[in-house]
């Protein structure tokens, strides 16, 4: 059993910063959120850092996770050879994902 991961920082500390929504949108939010059972907060996170990821503006920050001790053998050789695709293949295999993970919240 893996330990559990400790937050790198405190909603104390943390950088906090108001948007403003359209309407209806934090609606959608909470029911993506709840479908992959994140709180609001770490799905809007989640999805920031993925199109980051996409655009190759965390790059610098993902190669030091490479490295990180909570990841496991085969999550670390998830992670290369994900660097070995290309940005296309990347989004849609990403895209893939997602929609299987909204396919089996439906079906549950």
């Amino acid at each position: 059993m893996r330990p559990m991961k400790q937050a790198i920082y405190s909603s104390r500390t943390a950088d906090k910063f108001v948007v403003r929504l359209p309407d209806g949108m934090r609606e959608r939010i909470a029911d993506v959120a709840r479908n992959h059972h994140r709180s609001m907060n770490s799905e809007i996170i989640a999805r920031l850092e993925q199109s980051m990821l996409q655009e190759g503006a965390l790059d610098e920050d993902l190669s030091l996770r490479l490295d990180s001790p909570d990841l496991s053998l085969h999550e670390r050789e998830l992670l290369q050879r994900f660097r070995q695709l290309s940005r296309r293949q990347q989004n849609a295999l990403v895209a893939l994902i997602a929609h299987d993970v909204e396919m089996a919240a439906e079906e549950a």
